[in-house]
């Protein structure tokens, strides 16, 4: 049997960093994937004894004997519970570890091992200690702030999910699961960014699971329809960022300065509400008139992500182009590097900026924004 999924990644529209200290912050999935395949061999094939993962994208293949699996991580028919999603301790996560070790990941690869351990954890929960290949690759640049190990947990789970449905008509095309099966996928891909990630938000996972867009302030996650289409390019700068060491610099300004630091997180709150409410509103206001409002409040968020210091050269200098071909661009995500949001207004042709980016050493994608979340194919 073959099951295949797909998990979008993510953009922050507006509200990142200011969402720490309460603002709101508006999220959205974009029609970059990542895809998982789960083959289950027959029973007679060879290797029926074996869980082999391949990482297509980077050529990496890891592979151990259930034997293996079932000493290193403990198991009772208790544990094996596909509808009560339920946390790795630190022991079990230990013992992932040595397996993930044993498996000599190259020096240049090692960031790969908690995505490894949390493949491990998510499918022994779901699957049980059953033979499979389970094959992933992406369309996502990894550790870029597009939500990669998120759109991987997402997808991951929704195959295991699927896998166990007794109601396998979908046919060859991409169909949603329906709202209570997303609800279980959404608490194990939860699970699974914890081991990746720690103390993750949930923005991340949730937008992947449900797609489309998502509004989050205080802990409370929203979900949004979006009335109108919106396409960005997406230039990736190739500048890796230390997140944990920009929110942090953001805390100390706002400790050094309180009163001017909390009128900049208002404003980013009043931003991704107006933001929230153009994208949602069903009046007659033109799409153009829309895009130039949307224009003016990224512009705006811009503005104030430069003066929370969390901007970079990298990410001044896509600005500094795309404003040369008339386009309003933010940053996206933690900044310090990482990726730029650049919106296409409709009709807008995109080939001189990406050239002219692309020249500059960036990588380019065009996308669509709040599309489908996680989706499945047999």
């Amino acid at each position: 049997m073959e099951v295949k999924a797909r998990a979008p990644g993510k953009i922050i529209l507006a509200g990142e960093h200011a969402v720490v200290h309460g603002s709101t912050a508006v999220a959205a999935a974009i029609d970059l994937y990542t895809y998982v395949t789960l083959r289950f061999p027959l029973q007679s094939a060879e290797n029926n004894d074996r869980l082999t993962l391949q990482l297509k994208d980077i050529s990496l293949e890891f592979s151990w004997s259930l034997a293996r699996i079932k000493e290193a991580i403990p198991y009772d028919s208790t544990t094996l519970c596909r509808s009560t999603p339920t946390s790795c301790s630190q022991e079990t996560l230990k013992s992932i570890a040595v397996l993930v070790e044993e498996q000599n990941l190259p020096k240049e690869k090692i960031w790969l091992s908690s995505g490894i351990s949390t493949f491990l954890w998510l499918y022994t929960r779901i699957i049980g200690f059953n033979p499979a290949t389970v094959v992933i690759n992406s369309e996502l640049p990894y550790g870029s702030g597009l939500g990669s190990s998120a759109a991987l947990c997402v997808a991951l789970t929704a195959a295991l999910l699927a896998s166990s449905l007794s109601d396998k008509t979908h046919g060859n095309g991409w169909s949603s699961l329906d709202e209570t099966n997303l609800e279980l996928l959404n608490k194990w891909a939860f699970e699974g960014e914890k081991i990746i990630h720690g103390k993750p938000s949930g923005i991340d996972n949730t937008v992947s699971a449900y797609g489309n867009m998502i509004k989050f302030c205080s802990g409370e996650i929203t979900r949004l329809q979006s009335n109108m289409p919106l396409r960005m390019l997406i230039t990736n700068t190739r500048v890796g960022r230390n997140t944990k060491a920009l929110v942090s610099g953001v805390s100390q300004r706002a400790a050094r300065h309180p009163d001017v630091m909390n009128s900049v997180f208002n404003a980013v709150d009043s931003i991704s509400k107006e933001l929230a409410a153009i994208i949602q509103s069903k009046d007659d206001t033109s799409v153009t008139e829309k895009e130039e409002s949307i224009k003016e409040l990224m512009e705006m968020n811009q503005g104030l992500l430069q003066s929370m210091g969390v901007s970079h050269s990298s990410i001044e200098a896509v600005i500094q182009t795309t404003v040369k071909h008339k386009l309003v661009s933010k940053l996206t995500g933690a900044g310090g590097g990482g990726c730029v949001l650049t919106l296409l207004p409709t009709g807008t042709v995109v080939d001189k900026v990406v050239e002219e980016l692309e020249s500059s050493g960036f990588q380019c994608f065009t996308a669509s924004i709040g599309g489908n979340g996680a989706q499945i194919s047999y």
